[in-house]
């Protein structure tokens, strides 16, 4: 076998979804963002959906994330963020647990996440301060806050 093609196998391995891997599309699509209690502003609770080909913008802004208004963001604002998906720790989906921490008790707000399998939903709510929160998590809530950061600058 040529050097070329076992490498071409080499990352296929290593980069092939097994069945724990998201995956995007218009029934499967990441909710994210982040709420703040002790706030004021529109700043305070941010929630997004991300598919594998747009990018939306909740408009209710409901701290408890039941309620959900997406208008879709433009195409520029869905390239900062569409990699998100990537960070995405796929330990999440085997996890019990659906809140990790104490998000948002000591007014330091937590992260909204939330992944549809085909119409099952998946919800967790992070603290935001990483000491609370399991080790394999603290990527993904480094790269889920700059993406918020992204869309709103």
């Amino acid at each position: 076998m040529n050097k070329a093609l076992t490498l071409l196998i080499a990352i296929a391995m290593t980069t092939s979804c097994n069945k724990d891997c998201i995956t995007l599309n218009e029934q499967n699509y990441l909710v994210f963002g982040h709420f703040y209690g002790m706030c004021a502003g529109e700043w305070c609770v941010e929630t997004y959906k991300l598919t594998d080909m747009k990018l939306y913008e909740d408009l209710i802004d409901d701290y408890s994330g039941q309620n959900f208004e997406f208008v879709e963001l433009e195409n520029e604002t869905f390239e900062q963020v569409s990699d998100l998906v990537d960070f995405f720790p796929n330990q999440l989906l085997s996890e019990e647990e659906t809140v990790f921490g104490c998000p948002d008790c000591s007014d330091g707000g937590g992260l909204f996440i939330q992944y549809s399998d085909n119409g099952n939903l998946k919800s967790w709510r992070i603290d935001q301060f990483q000491n609370n929160v399991p080790s394999y998590l603290h990527s993904f809530m480094d790269q889920v806050n700059e993406a918020i950061e992204l869309i709103n600058n």
